[in-house]
């Protein structure tokens, strides 16, 4: 899938996620004007395990209209289509787990002597760009005010730095520079953490004879309908088919959107191995 299918097109989770920012926000305005809401809410590091639930719903919490809008706007650049990418079940795990990951390491605060109060879902949106850039590294991205598009690639790795160095050496401007970082890490070991813990237990290149893509035989001569034959494999791998059956029966029992993005991976590879035999 190119990511340039439907780039204005909104993915369900990606329309979920920016009604419920937008109208925590409206709450923020109208009803709860006090700082009891981003009081109850927010992240402040040194109550963390007082306050447990502040690890995920700080990142429904805004302090500017400026803060949300960019917010929502790197999500619906970049969550379309890394949600049809991954699936939405996977999305909203990814989105979830780097909101997750921004406010532990938020921590690090701590340890440098500073401590506050923190909102903001950028630590999810971040890990979205991550896993962006992760599947379409090289992807070109207008920023303005830059006349000529920026690969996605350096885009992150010039926020990634801005976001270390301005943690590290920066002042306490409200802005939470490690929960972006946390981010970045998160989606990342959650997206290639699985990839290398399954090439640790495969088999060997040398070990591994290639995959053959073959379609079920049809019954009595007719051509049985499969949703998943072109993809159903021979190999001599007897680990491998069985992961290929697995997955190809998961896809006809619930569907892409039941795979997790190591099987994503594994399904495209064995798609490229085909292509390449053939």
């Amino acid at each position: 899938m190119s990511y340039e299918e439907s780039p204005f097109s909104l993915t369900p989770w990606v329309r979920r996620l920016l009604v419920a920012t937008g109208g925590v926000y409206l709450l923020q305005l109208t009803v709860f004007t006090s700082p009891w809401l981003a009081e109850t809410f927010g992240f402040v590091p040194s109550l963390a395990l007082r306050r447990p639930w502040t690890l995920l719903t700080y990142a429904f919490l805004h302090v500017t209209f400026l803060h949300i809008l960019f917010n929502a706007i790197g999500l619906f650049m970049f969550g379309p289509p890394v949600e049809r990418r991954f699936g939405s079940r996977s999305f909203i795990r990814l989105y979830l787990f780097a909101a997750l990951g921004g406010a532990l390491l938020s921590l690090v605060l701590l340890a440098l002597g500073r401590d506050g109060l923190i909102l903001g879902a950028s630590g999810a949106v971040f890990g979205v760009m991550m896993a962006f850039v992760l599947e379409w590294p090289d992807a070109p991205i207008l920023v303005f005010p830059i006349p000529v598009p920026v690969k996605a690639k350096w885009l992150v790795a010039f926020f990634a730095g801005t976001s270390l160095v301005l943690g590290v050496f920066g002042s306490s401007n409200g802005v939470a520079h490690f929960a972006h970082l946390g981010g970045f890490g998160t989606a990342f070991l959650y997206l290639r953490g699985g990839s290398w813990l399954a090439r640790a237990r495969a088999p060997r290149p040398a070990e591994r004879a290639p995959a053959v893509l073959v379609r079920p035989p049809a019954a009595d001569g007719a051509r049985r309908a499969d949703p998943v034959g072109p993809m159903r494999r021979r190999t001599p791998d007897a680990a491998v088919r069985e992961e290929i059956d697995r997955v190809l029966d998961k896809i006809s029992q619930r569907g892409m959107d039941s795979l997790t993005p190591e099987e994503r991976r594994f399904l495209d590879e064995m798609s490229r191995q085909f292509k390449q035999e053939h």
